[in-house]
């Protein structure tokens, strides 16, 4: 009987899977390139994305969906505030609780950090790519997309 290593299909797939992962951390790193981290530690950039997606919340909530003791997620907040993109209020429903939610300045931070990275990336289709050859990656989108979509 075969073994999976010796399957010239389950090669091909592992060195796909292998450049692939590579390529698409590469990417990431030169989309991030493309606008201000404000030295951002990837904590921090986590608790900011998870405010914008899920809206307002405490530090303790913020915590255990990050997977952080709240020790450690009161010195993110206590950075995050320091650099005025995170701003408190008391939680009208319990007053010993601040509810913490992006300030309009990250906002737009967040937004001119998006549009820069957009704006690169088509610069750079643009500038490297024939129009078959947008074709060709508009077909892999797709089939990139199968691999994550439920």
């Amino acid at each position: 009987m075969m073994d999976q290593a010796d399957n010239p299909q389950t090669v091909r797939s592992s060195a796909l899977a292998a450049e692939l992962r590579a390529l698409v951390g590469k990417l990431k790193r030169r989309l991030r390139e493309q606008a201000s981290s404000k030295d951002l530690t990837p904590s921090q950039v986590s608790v900011l994305l998870r405010l914008e997606k899920d809206g307002p919340a405490t530090a303790s909530n913020l915590a255990r969906a990050e997977g952080m003791r709240p020790q450690s997620m009161g010195s993110v907040i206590t950075a995050l505030q320091a650099a005025g993109l995170v701003s408190g209020a008391a939680d009208p429903t319990d007053g010993r609780q601040t509810i913490l939610s992006l300030t309009d300045a990250c906002r737009e931070w967040v937004r001119e950090g998006r549009a820069a990275r957009q704006d690169w990336l088509l610069r750079t289709l643009e500038a490297r790519l024939s129009p078959e050859e947008l074709d060709k990656l508009v077909d892999a989108v797709e089939l990139l997309k199968r691999l994550i979509d439920d």
